[in-house]
């Protein structure tokens, strides 16, 4: 992986170059944006080009420090981890950060922090790295990603080039699933619009082994969910549990069911849902759910996704999302 198998994001890796060449490279980055929208990919082969002992402003694939970088070894390149699903702790930033940067590089130029999640550090860990990116050294080059930068210090964001991905054109991931994956025009359209511009929720459902049975699944829950009795509702938390190393696909699909309610209600046009086939079941319900009861049934299910995060028992969480959206 390097600049040149990024797709999309053209701008942003412009900018990367542009700054390797003008010899202006930052000491901290910010890159932002919903997760598989190409934050990681772009922040790795950064990373790798200014770790690459050719110093052009393309990785050259070739030399140890870009084969470290491929194997996941290399020395200068340091990912921070956290043992907490929901917190990365002043003590972690302090070891594999603070600490850690005061020894100079074993081998390159610079010596690379990549913080993923970033908003999940805490008050504690965002000061400790604040004192760091202040007053670096001149090899230290610290990356943050995250979802959401509001979460993040201001101090901390004044402190750092901030950079946003934006949506990939439908053409380039629909040329990508076809031409470089194999996936069927079919299975690639359904999920260029599921996916929204985001390669990597696009790429996560055409390449699912349970593609259809996943969407199949979702299809029969939503259809049937405001008749749903008691036992009806454990057939379905069966049926969610069945998928749940997709879980996230899951949900993300039951959400885009309500989106297409509310494109629908909006423009009256079946030719901008996703769910073309359920067109008279959507329509049904466009009739009888408001604007807000859409709404707080999308709530429903980003809290649902939170509740994952931490861990939570997801029978639990399918009963208490399935019997909220059953309400009107």
């Amino acid at each position: 992986m390097d600049f040149r198998h990024v797709v999309g994001h053209e701008d942003i890796i412009s900018r990367f170059r542009s700054s390797i060449e003008a010899g202006k490279v930052s000491h901290a980055y910010i890159i932002s944006g919903e997760e598989g929208s190409g934050r990681s990919s772009l922040a790795f082969c950064f990373a790798k080009t200014l770790q690459c002992e050719q110093g052009g402003t393309d990785s050259c694939d070739s030399c140890p420090s870009c084969h470290q970088m491929d194997t996941g070894n290399h020395p200068d390149v340091i990912y921070v981890t956290h043992a907490k699903p929901g917190v990365i702790t002043v003590d972690e930033i302090r070891e594999q950060v603070v600490n850690n940067m005061d020894i100079k590089p074993y081998k390159s130029r610079y010596k690379i922090y990549i913080i993923k999640d970033g908003e999940k550090m805490n008050v504690q860990a965002e000061n400790a790295l604040l004192k760091t990116i202040e007053e670096p050294p001149e090899y230290g080059i610290v990356i943050i990603i995250t979802s959401n930068p509001d979460k993040l210090l201001p101090t901390i964001r004044s402190r750092c080039i901030e950079i946003s991905t934006k949506p990939v054109r439908e053409k380039d991931i629909k040329d990508y699933l076809i031409n470089t994956l194999g996936i069927s025009s079919e299975k690639a359209n359904f999920a260029i619009e599921y996916a929204q511009g985001n390669l990597g929720k696009a790429i996560s459902l055409a390449t699912n082994e349970d593609y259809q049975g996943l969407i199949n699944s979702v299809i029969d829950l939503e259809t049937k969910i405001y008749n749903m009795d008691m036992e009806d509702i454990a057939d379905a938390i069966t049926g969610a549990e069945h998928y749940k190393m997709s879980i996230g696909e899951y949900l993300d699909l039951m959400m885009v069911w309500y989106r297409d309610i509310l494109v629908l209600k909006v423009t009256g046009n079946p030719d901008k849902i996703l769910f073309k086939n359920q067109y008279s079941v959507i329509s049904e319900q466009a009739k009888y759910l408001s604007f807000n009861e859409l709404e707080d049934k999308s709530k429903a299910i980003e809290n649902a996704k939170l509740r994952i995060q931490a861990n939570a028992r997801l029978d639990d969480i399918m009963r208490l999302l399935i019997l909220t959206l059953k309400e009107i």
